[in-house]
């Protein structure tokens, strides 16, 4: 058994009934293949909730400040995550994301970039277009909607793969996929909140 397989079944007991976690959409994953897995970000919470949830292993980029702290570092490490300097464009952290797509593995990334402190969707960061235009992973929007409250329902919703190719073909900027792949979240919460 991985680490992360052990970290997976831990948190899933302690998190799935505390939050009463409703999962739907999972008929929509591809079970192999390259995934972009974009998700909102509302609470901290969010990459483990999305982590016991999406139904393939996935590996998070995670702001490289958390590597650094004793015990989670080691943690974050083990879970698949890999760090990434925010505010910057991080090099590293992009060819680090662009190798797991094309080694067939789950990305999850949060576009949004931080939390949000209202709720409400933000505008997505670039990031995001940049991994789904250099990839020929799969993109796959997720909603989590809240709020995180102990005993009320959590939901998490994963919508169909995004179809890219068009997007692709016509060489859009990376800030016009992300928002492609940014309305698709917001048409997620809206139909399921």
């Amino acid at each position: 058994m991985t680490f992360y397989t052990f970290a997976r079944g831990v948190v899933n007991i302690v998190l799935s009934p505390l939050y009463r976690i409703d999962v739907s959409g999972l008929e929509h994953f591809p079970k192999d293949g390259g995934v972009l897995l974009c998700t909102n970000h509302i609470d901290n919470l969010d990459p483990p909730v999305v982590g016991i949830t999406a139904p393939r292993p996935v590996s998070f980029m995670a702001k490289a400040e958390l590597f650094n702290v004793p015990i989670l570092g080691n943690i974050v490490k083990n879970v698949r995550a890999f760090p990434v300097k925010r505010g910057l464009s991080d090099r590293e952290a992009l060819r680090n994301g662009l190798k797991l797509l094309k080694e067939g593995n789950v990305l999850g990334l949060f576009p949004e970039g931080t939390r949000s402190k209202t709720g409400e969707l933000n505008k997505g960061l670039s990031g995001a277009g940049f991994f789904a235009l250099r990839s020929n992973a799969y993109v796959v929007p997720c909603a989590i909607i809240g709020p995180y409250k102990p005993f009320k329902k959590l939901k998490v919703v994963y919508g169909k793969p995004i179809p890219m190719d068009e997007l692709r073909l016509n060489k859009v900027s990376a800030e016009e996929a992300t928002a492609v792949i940014m309305s698709h979240i917001q048409s997620l919460i809206d139909k399921h909140k």
